[in-house]
């Protein structure tokens, strides 16, 4: 008896949540006025996390590299989350003292962690357009720092 109605009680729960998850968005409210224009999606292609961290800027950049161009060496001291709109751009870093490059393509995502020193080179026909948010940066800050190429990617 008491596992009848046990059982009797987990469905009729189960209903109820069944009719909140499908009625409920029915009330919601339509948005008036505003205009949504997505400017990039792209699809993660590398692992990382950010905190966000009150008080500091969150700064959006569209960068733009010419065939032949690169961004030179540099890091970002809180990152970067990165969509490729456009080109394949073509990323040099170290790792554990070896050149390693990573090339991506559009609809591609990507994240720069803090403090990550690399070059972003355009070794493609078309220029590689990137849409950029850059969390955690200093209040008025840049979001780029300039670094001296560490010397483990030659020819670059």
């Amino acid at each position: 008896m008491k596992r009848t109605i046990r059982w009797a009680l987990l469905g009729l729960g189960l209903a109820g949540v069944v009719t909140v998850a499908t009625v409920t968005p029915g009330s919601a409210t339509p948005p008036s006025g505003l205009t949504n224009i997505p400017l990039a999606r792209g699809t993660v292609a590398s692992h990382a996390k950010f905190k966000l961290r009150v008080g500091t800027d969150v700064v959006m950049a569209q960068i733009t590299v010419n065939p032949g161009g690169s961004s030179g060496w540099h890091s970002h001291p809180g990152g970067a989350i990165i969509i490729v709109q456009q080109g394949t751009p073509t990323i040099y870093h170290e790792v554990r003292g070896r050149c390693e490059t990573t090339t991506y393509k559009p609809g591609q995502a990507f994240i720069e962690r803090p403090g990550e020193v690399d070059d972003v080179l355009n070794h493609g026909t078309v220029p590689y357009v990137l849409y950029v948010t850059f969390p955690n940066v200093p209040q008025g800050g840049s979001s780029r720092t300039d670094e001296p190429d560490p010397g483990v990617c030659p020819g670059i």
